[in-house]
């Protein structure tokens, strides 16, 4: 028929006849080769197997085999189907046998387990691996280069380039949750950024994976090469369903399927005028607006006083109605009813003070017994004192967020572990180059990873190990407090370790192939391959070593290397040695090992190291150290406190006659510790625990406001004349009436202001404040009861002519002429007539320009505590610290805990919280990833570890992870060959979904206790054993967390920054699966306060303000404008304490909000005397009466809180503490010198213009008190 068919050609194209025969020949021969070629491609390759590898123990050869496929048997159709889904090969004919796909199913154990949660991508690989393996066109693809005797020893596989591509495509962003790295770094043989298509595929098929008993050579073409067409088989790309009904890959596990990646939102511009900042703008403008009005008011009244003698210098009444002392008609005087009411009420205060005053003075034994016995009694609560030192305490109120849930952390999953570290370096700079045997480019390594260091460090580390401390008469060692996740299976301590690596062996640090010429395989190589798959039990190097740590877990390579860039760890320049302790309730075998390892870590030498260490309690046993070494500075300090003011208090006039008062000085002192004694002792009956804050800082105020009330006492009754027929009880009665009434004030005014103080959250503040307030106020009465008896006592020693202190020796009688002291006639002759002269007082427009450069730099103080203050000088965690922000590149583990209640055991509940496929776009799980890809804006740094998604894929009934005895129903570890050992679920589509209702609770328990191996990577006890809370008798899933780690954070702003974008990712979270979620890190407590501190502080001192504002109002006879200018004074100083912590870098946190407190309430003594003088003068204008209230209480107000303060202050600049030197020694002398200048020069100048007129009722009423006595004279003087 053909040969007839192209004669026909022939005749009608006209070719000659030896053209038709050789067109025929050639045809016939290309129809032979095609049938040929037809059956060769039905021919195998292999068949079955036959032979042990060489290669890799216990693996088997597969037998040459070049006939036609054979049909496979029954038992081996379920196994094809579980395996290579959706191949319908017809009638079974394969190239392999039951054995083989048993083999196959065991070879792909773990990828299956770490890729089956991407559908696409594990369809692609089996793909792969079908074809190779069974596909009846092998021949067509697979040539056996080298087969020995009945076995094939190596092939050549043929993959399409297409193919390899999408196969590589549709996995590269799978997820590996236990890790948080990709799967492919387990996988691939090196960190998945590394790796590809061509060097993934060629990494499987190599016999140093451990799996392929022969090498299989994969060349990649979409073209045929040498006769054979590769294999380039359909793909499904991730973001594509499968046949089957699965849905593609989720967005954590694939990239093409998340849409846009998210961008973090632009920061705020920061807000400038002219590109100036806009608060300095707004000041300067503010500023120079004030000196326009200022100097404008100034011309103004100055013109005015030309033309009129109505000025602040003449008088303030109607001269044709003055106020005289004779006039005996006080209703001449049209007082308001204001006026009239403050009168009443201050000489209401004036009669109760001066009759109190009488009896203490009358009756000094029993007011001081007294006064003695309830000392003794509230301080006899000291015996119940307890010091807080637990900075969870010290800086959380048990009622805050971040408290309640630390605590519901602890008791779902127990205390976060505590941890002791060590960072090591090496002066060595002998970087070095490894040059890998099998090819590949050189790798330069740091000289920290040098082998023969490497050793000194493992020694190092396994001395650590074998520490021993003796606890209650046992012996306690590293084990006994140590994390082991496995235990009791592994009691191995988890030491997060690059020695780890090596099993902290040195044998296997040493362990290496090669021969006379060449290594082939070391260290090296085994370090390279496990800082690109920390949890693989068996590197592809022929070391064959496992990276997996000896606890069972990996040691992943940002936390045991530091100093590298990117992921370069080779390039490492520090060693990182952590060693978790389980923390208990009870932790006092903890914390007896922690000395010795900070002896040992101290004492340690070796000129190839250098090491920075950390042990949990190490800042705390530093600042105990610190505390006990700046006892001296303290004791000096107030030492110099105490001698100034027991001299001070003297009026020495001759060196005959002493007139010193050292006796009342110290007991004026002793009064002070009384108080302070007495409010620790009554808040300890409460329960109410102290803290080193108030210990420190609580004497240092009270001695403040104190000693002001006693030289305000005692100078007052130096100055005054006793008045004819008065005797001394009535004297020093009135004098208490003129000055308790201020010191009333004072003192009632801060003690309202502290105990507002007290509604503060933070525990620090609020414990201060409490203390502070009782102090005062018992400071206060102590004053006006035994001080005052104490007083009178001392002034009959002195009318008796009595030596002080030795007052039973008696001096001769002799005539002596009174006079004032020195400092009393400066600031009277010299001090206030100069500060209020008329061309002086334009001083007040310094203070202003200092207040305007303050606000506009108040926002700009730093909030948050440096943790390197806290230490001493000399501190080797000082080191440590630097060392931390130096080389560390990853931060503290934050988990975000799911909250009990959720219903995992439902499809909707698991979706809203696992990130594989079908899972909510929204869920838990993708959103911490999402918020992983842009780290730098959300400090999330990796993808969470997911044991809902591990669940998932261990409990699938392809993996052999999931077994149980048949019999008994006990879990089957993958490990154990047993064949009463069945799958937990039924290969079967619905076998096949997730577990849910009773089969999710039914495998869980076992899934979380059991232990990760080589057959199943994918065991939760190492990993999930304490984020998962089960419900008695595992009948539920309670509370879990999925955790993942923060960025790299070196100081305070980054660790605030961290806590809110945490909480904020955790509320968004929840909002998503209208389920309680929250962030949980260990340093949440501690930072917490700083994300309300500047409210915090903006509150207390407010209100603080406020009280002071009240208070001044009643005690001063409702004189609001005294109020106002009181208020005004001590806000002016506030607000320059801001500015002094901007130029003296003190941040904003507990301990600098303690202290601006108390400035608010020592600025009170600068202040509220000098207005109440001014308030009570009866002189003719306000400049008088404003040289009169500087002048008698200005003096009292330097020489009492001023220079006491001063003196005792400057010995704190001598301290060992840092934080002594910034918090005490740099805010108190602000807060003394602001004080003293806005008390002393501001305020008298303020009152001097606008302060407030004369009240009219009082000045009748101290006419009619004192017309015609000496004392009007005084009132005149």
């Amino acid at each position: 028929m053909l040969f007839y068919f192209l004669k026909y050609i022939r005749f009608k194209i006209n070719v000659s006849k030896w053209n038709f025969i050789i067109t025929y020949n050639i045809i016939i021969i290309i129809i032979i080769t095609l049938g040929c070629y037809q059956v060769e491609a039905q021919h195998c390759v292999w068949h079955g197997e036959c032979g042990e590898s060489v290669a890799v123990q216990g693996k088997k050869y597969n037998c040459n085999y070049t006939g036609p496929p054979i049909p496979l048997k029954p038992e081996g159709y379920e196994l094809l189907t579980e395996l290579c889904p959706g191949y319908d090969y017809g009638n079974r004919s394969l190239c392999c046998d039951v054995d083989q796909l048993r083999t196959l199913k065991g070879s792909l154990q773990l990828p299956l387990q770490f890729l089956s949660r991407c559908p696409s991508c594990f369809f692609n690989l089996m793909n792969l691996f079908c074809e190779l393996t069974c596909s009846p066109h092998q021949s067509q693809f697979m040539n056996a280069t080298h087969i020995n005797a009945s076995s094939v020893i190596e092939v050549q596989y043929y993959i399409g380039k297409r193919f390899a591509n999408a196969m590589y495509n549709a996995c590269r962003d799978v997820q590996a949750p236990s890790s948080n790295v990709k799967a492919l770094s387990l996988l691939c043989g090196k960190v998945a950024k590394d790796c590809n298509a061509t060097n993934w595929i060629q990494f499987m098929f190599d016999t140093n994976n451990g799996q392929s008993p022969f090498p299989i050579i994969p060349i990649f073409s979409d073209v045929p090469v040498s006769g054979y067409t590769p294999m380039n088989n359909k793909t499904y790309a991730c973001t594509e369903g499968l046949e089957d009904g699965s849905g593609p890959c989720s967005c954590q596990d694939c990239t093409n399927a998340c849409g846009p990646k998210p961008v973090p939102p632009s920061l705020p511009p920061p807000w400038t005028i002219f590109g100036i900042d806009a608060m300095t703008v707004i000041m300067w403008i503010s500023y120079v607006a004030f000196l326009l009005i200022f100097f404008g008011a100034v011309l103004a009244a100055w013109c005015y006083r030309k033309r009129t003698i109505m000025s602040e210098y003449g008088p303030i009444l109607d001269s044709n109605n003055p106020l005289s002392l004779n006039s005996d008609n006080p209703d001449q005087v049209n007082a308001s009813c204001c006026e009239t009411l403050g009168e009443r009420f201050e000489n209401a205060l004036r009669t109760l003070f001066s009759s109190w005053g009488s009896f203490c003075v009358q009756h000094p034994s029993m007011v001081i017994l007294g006064s003695f016995i309830l000392v003794v009694a509230a301080s006899g609560g000291l015996v119940y004192m307890r010091i807080t030192t637990d900075p969870v305490d010290l800086w959380s109120s048990p009622s805050s967020q971040a408290r309640l849930e630390k605590d519901y952390f602890d008791s779902h999953f127990g205390p976060f572990f505590r941890t002791a570290q060590l960072i090591i370096t090496t002066p060595l700079n002998d970087t070095f180059i490894y040059s890998p045997y099998f090819g590949g480019s050189d790798v330069p390594f740091g000289a920290i990873l040098d082998k023969d260091i490497l050793h000194q460090v493992l020694d190092l580390q396994l001395d650590i190990e074998a520490l021993v401390a003796t606890y209650e008469g046992q012996n306690v060692t590293l084990k006994d407090i140590c994390l082991a996740p496995l235990a009791p299976y592994n009691d191995n301590c988890t030491i997060l370790s690059v020695l780890n690596y090596f099993q902290n062996s040195h044998d296997v640090l040493d362990h290496s192939i090669g021969d006379d010429f060449y290594v082939y395989a070391d260290y090296h190589s085994h370090f390279l391959y496990c800082v690109s798959a920390p949890a693989s039990l068996n590197d592809t190097t022929l070391l064959h070593d496992p990276c997996l740590g000896t606890f069972g877990g990996p040691i992943f390579p940002w936390l045991a290397l530091g100093g590298y860039d990117d992921t370069n760890y080779n390039n490492a320049t520090a060693l990182v040695i952590t060693f978790p302790l389980n923390n208990y309730l009870n932790d006092s075998a903890r914390l007896v090992i922690n000395p010795f390892f900070q002896n040992y870590s101290t004492n340690f030498h070796n000129p190839n190291l250098t090491i920075a260490f950390n042990a949990e309690r190490s800042v705390e046993d530093e600042i105990n150290r610190e505390s006990n070494g700046d006892i001296s500075t303290i004791v000096i300090s107030y030492a110099i406190m105490f001698i100034y003011i027991s001299l001070a208090l003297g009026h020495i006039q001759s060196f005959r006659r002493v007139d010193s008062k050292i006796s009342l000085g110290i007991a004026g002192i002793l009064i002070v510790l009384s108080s302070v004694s007495s409010s620790l002792g009554i808040f300890s009956y409460a329960g109410i625990p102290l803290t080193l804050i108030v210990i420190e800082v609580i004497p240092f105020l009270v001695l403040a406001v104190g000693v002001d009330n006693i030289f305000i006492i005692v100078q007052t009754y130096q100055r005054d004349e006793r008045m004819p027929h008065e005797e001394l009880h009535q004297q020093i009665g009135r004098i208490l009436g003129d000055v308790a009434p201020s010191m009333f004030l004072s003192s009632f005014s801060e003690t309202v202001a502290f105990f507002l103080g007290a509604l503060s959250n933070m525990p620090a503040v609020r414990t201060f404040s409490l203390f502070a307030g009782l102090a005062v106020f018992i400071d206060f009465l102590l004053q006006i009861s035994c001080f005052v008896s104490l007083l009178g006592l001392d002034a009959r020693r002195q009318e008796g002519n009595r030596l002080d202190i030795i007052c039973c020796v008696k001096l001769p009688e002799g005539q002596e002429s009174k006079t004032d002291g020195f400092l009393f006639r400066f600031f009277k002759k010299v001090y206030a007539p100069f500060i209020l002269k008329e061309w002086v007082r334009p001083i007040i427009v310094m203070f202003v320009g200092i207040l305007s450069f303050s606000i506009a730099v108040v926002n700009k103080v730093e909030i948050g505590l440096d943790q390197k203050l806290s230490m001493p000088d000399d501190s080797y965690v000082l080191e440590y610290f630097k060392n931390l922000s130096e080389y560390l590149h990853t931060g503290a583990p934050v988990y975000f805990v799911v909250e009990d209640g959720l219903n995992y055991s439902s499809l909707e509940g698991q979706n809203a919280v696992c990130g594989g496929v079908g899972c909510n776009n929204n869920s838990l799980v993708q959103q911490v990833y999402a918020a992983s890809l842009i780290s730098n804006y959300t400090t999330v740094a990796v993808t969470p570890s997911s044991w809902l998604d591990d669940y998932f894929d261990w409990v699938k009934p392809q993996s052999s992870c999931c077994r149980y005895y048949n019999a008994s129903g006990a879990f089957c570890n993958a490990s154990v060959v047993n064949s009463s050992c069945v799958h937990c679920r039924p290969m079967t589509p619905t076998g096949k979904q997730r577990p849910v209702g009773d089969d999710f609770m039914q495998f869980l328990p076992m899934f979380l206790s059991d232990n990760p191996n080589v057959k199943c990577g994918k065991g939760g006890h190492a990993a999930y054993a304490t984020a998962v809370d089960l419900y008695p008798n595992n009948m539920g899933v309670g509370a879990s967390y999925f955790m993942t780690y923060h960025t790299i954070l070196k100081d305070s702003p980054a660790f605030i920054d961290a806590l809110k974008m945490a909480r904020n990712l955790a509320h968004n979270i929840s909002q998503s699966m209208d389920h309680k979620v929250f962030a949980y890190s260990v340093f949440y407590v501690f930072y917490e306060q700083y994300l309300t501190i500047a409210y915090d502080t903006a509150l207390n001192l407010s209100a603080s303000l406020a009280a002071i504002f009240v208070v001044t109002a009643m005690l001063l006879g409702f004189e609001l404008w005294s109020a106002v200018i009181v208020s005004l004074t001590i806000a002016m100083i506030l607000v320059n304490m801001f500015g002094v912590m901007w130029l003296w870098d003190i941040s904003l946190n507990a301990v600098s909000l303690v202290n601006l407190v108390m400035s608010c309430g020592i600025s009170v003594e600068f202040c509220s005397h000098i207005v109440r003088a001014f308030s009570i003068s009866v002189k003719k204008n306000r400049v008088e009466r404003a040289e009169e209230a500087l002048a008698h209480m200005g003096s009292s107000v330097f020489s009492g809180i001023t220079l006491t303060k001063f003196g005792g202050i400057l010995i704190l600049a001598f301290s060992k503490s840092q934080i002594f030197k910034v918090f005490y020694f740099r805010m108190y002398l602000a807060m003394v010198l602001l004080g003293a200048t806005h008390g002393l020069i501001f305020l008298p100048v303020l009152l001097s213009y606008i302060g407030p007129s004369v009240n009219k009722a009082k000045v009748f009423a101290a006419n009619q008190r004192y017309a015609g006595t000496e004392r009007e004279r005084l009132l005149n003087y």
